[in-house]
């Protein structure tokens, strides 16, 4: 092969790759290790999540409202305000129980589901298409042989970081 050759075409690549990588700035693309996409938004708000289930536990919307301002803080670089952010969450709590589930061959019943529904309403003022209203619901399966009061903390406490991971998802993720 002529060395001229290989020179001369290794200059002409050379160029045509330091032009693309430094040049062209028509694409930007911006990557989190959260996979959140907060383009735009400079401001987030999370108002108190009001418990209107039929059953209430006394501490359950606070622990809502502060998982997900947690969230919000801990993989997005928002900043978090009390009302009117460019992003902003409101809702309440619209289910909270405990049923049986699944029954054994005596009548018995085997498995307990314990559900969390949670209507919320965001609002994304930088982008409007991404707005949204939904109720997310999340549940967990424990024995019928456990009383729900001994398992009720540990069981909220998954679902709550479930129903927080499914909004947080949908208002910044868009999977």
């Amino acid at each position: 092969m002529d060395l001229t050759r290989f020179k001369i075409r290794f200059a002409i690549g050379f160029l045509i790759l330091s032009f693309l990588f430094t040049g062209c700035k028509m694409v930007s693309v911006k990557y989190s290790f959260s996979g959140a996409n907060t383009d735009k938004l400079l401001t987030a708000s999370v108002l108190y999540f009001q418990n209107r289930a039929a059953l209430v536990q006394p501490t359950l919307s606070q622990d809502i409202t502060d998982a997900l301002i947690d969230k919000i803080k801990a993989q997005t670089k928002l900043k978090m305000v009390s009302s009117g952010g460019d992003a902003s969450f409101e809702g309440y709590i619209t289910d909270y129980k405990s049923q049986p589930f699944t029954a054994t061959s005596v009548d018995q019943n085997a498995t307990n589901r314990f559900t969390i529904s949670v209507r919320v309403k965001y609002v994304n003022n930088a982008n409007p298409d991404n707005n949204f209203e939904q109720v997310f619901t999340r549940y967990e399966d424990y024995s019928s042989g456990l009383d729900f009061s001994s398992v009720e903390s540990e069981l909220s406490e998954k679902i709550i970081d479930l129903l927080v991971e499914d909004i947080f998802n949908k208002a910044f993720v868009n999977w």
